[in-house]
């Protein structure tokens, strides 16, 4: 029922208005029938009342949710329905086929899983108490009936599944913006992480030459630090703009450029040719990840980086990290990049020291060919 709940007065008016207008010929045959003033006068508001009550009644239960009103609606439209067609008599207007907006509207304020049940069982007493009443009931108006309460049904179903569709689509809106959210979030994290910290080595690699009176160098490491703060700012822009690609093996030639800074003895793989294309850009983060991590936290002498077509690992000989401890966003980041591409990552310390970070994707399944037929 939330579907009706959600529509506007007007809204429901306007679709639960052509469905009355099926009462017409009863109105018809109520003011025409060759009865006393006062019978016909009665027939005709039980008519209006029955249209009313469906119109507006069934629109004010689905609103409230109260179970006394809806069976108070239920009870008067039957007995509306009762007084016009036994008042009627033989009249050709007295047609069964009106009950069916009682039925529908049983099935409407029931709901599952108990209204297609207790909606047959509506339909089963509108029969009987037609025929009790003395009234010939042909099979052409059982399918009347049948038909209308169906049809009625049937545009219940649609707006109940335009209302679900909207509200898949909404769900959709709302999770590709989380996922944006979250894209840029882990984007930002690896740029700034990286940039920010390859700039506080390098700045302070400058203060030591400075102290050292060693100023041609201090100054190619502070040009050096403009030109990464450049970069950064490109960077954070193009990641804004979802259009940043990173590189595999600028990503090497920025983490020898930082172990260098950081006077760690990087050991660099020299090419990445044998490395997959879509592996690339995620094994690129991993370096990134792995990197900035050792320069910040491991107080290494030694980086290696081993790089294979379907893995890639940091190493370094520092301090390691705590057994258990949870991993950071980066680390989490990483575990959803490299799982976009079928890959895992490991990350821990070492038994004999060092702590290492292992991503790894599963080889794809070699294609045999079979041998053309002679």
């Amino acid at each position: 029922m939330r579907d009706l709940a959600e529509m506007t007065v007007g809204q429901w008016y306007a679709w639960s208005s052509g469905w009355v207008l099926l009462l017409v010929p009863q109105l018809w045959t109520a003011l025409t029938l060759d009865r006393p003033v006062g019978l016909r006068v009665l027939l005709v508001l039980s008519l209006l009342g029955y249209g009313a009550c469906y119109v507006h009644g069934l629109y004010l239960a689905v609103k409230r949710r109260s179970a006394w009103f809806s069976v108070a609606l239920i009870a008067t439209m039957a007995v509306l329905w009762a007084v016009g067609f036994v008042g009627m008599g033989g009249a050709d207007g007295s047609r069964l086929y009106t009950v069916a907006f009682v039925v529908v509207s049983v099935g409407m304020l029931t709901g599952p899983p108990y209204g297609a049940p207790v909606t047959l069982l509506t339909a089963l007493a509108a029969l009987g108490f037609a025929w009790a009443a003395g009234k010939q009931v042909g099979w052409d108006e059982v399918f009347a009936a049948g038909a209308l309460g169906l049809g009625i049904m049937a545009v219940f179903a649609l707006v109940r599944g335009n209302s679900e569709l909207r509200e898949a689509r909404e769900e959709l809106a709302t999770m590709a913006v989380t996922a944006e959210r979250e894209r840029m979030a882990r984007d930002l994290h690896d740029v700034l992480g990286h940039s920010l910290t390859t700039i506080t080595v390098k700045a302070g690699l400058a203060r030591r030459l400075l102290e050292r009176d060693e100023p041609a160098r201090a100054a190619a490491e502070v040009a050096d630090v403009e030109r990464l703060g450049r970069q950064a700012l490109a960077d954070v822009r193009a990641t804004v703009s979802a259009n940043r690609v990173t590189s595999l093996a600028a990503e090497l030639a920025g983490a020898r450029e930082a172990l260098r800074a950081a006077e760690i003895t990087a050991d660099l793989p020299s090419a990445v040719d044998d490395v997959p294309t879509e592996r690339q850009q995620p094994f690129a983060y991993v370096v990134r990840e792995g990197v900035t991590n050792v320069i910040r936290h491991s107080g290494a002498g030694t980086c290696t980086i081993r790089l294979a077509p379907d893995s890639v690992e940091v190493v370094d000989d520092g301090v390691g990290g705590p057994t258990g401890a949870p991993p950071g966003n980066g680390i989490s980041g990483l575990r959803e990049r490299l799982a976009a591409v079928g890959g895992t990552v490991q990350c821990g310390p070492l038994p004999d020291g060092g702590f290492r970070l292992r991503a790894e994707c599963v080889p794809a399944p070699r294609r045999v060919r079979r041998p053309e037929p002679a």
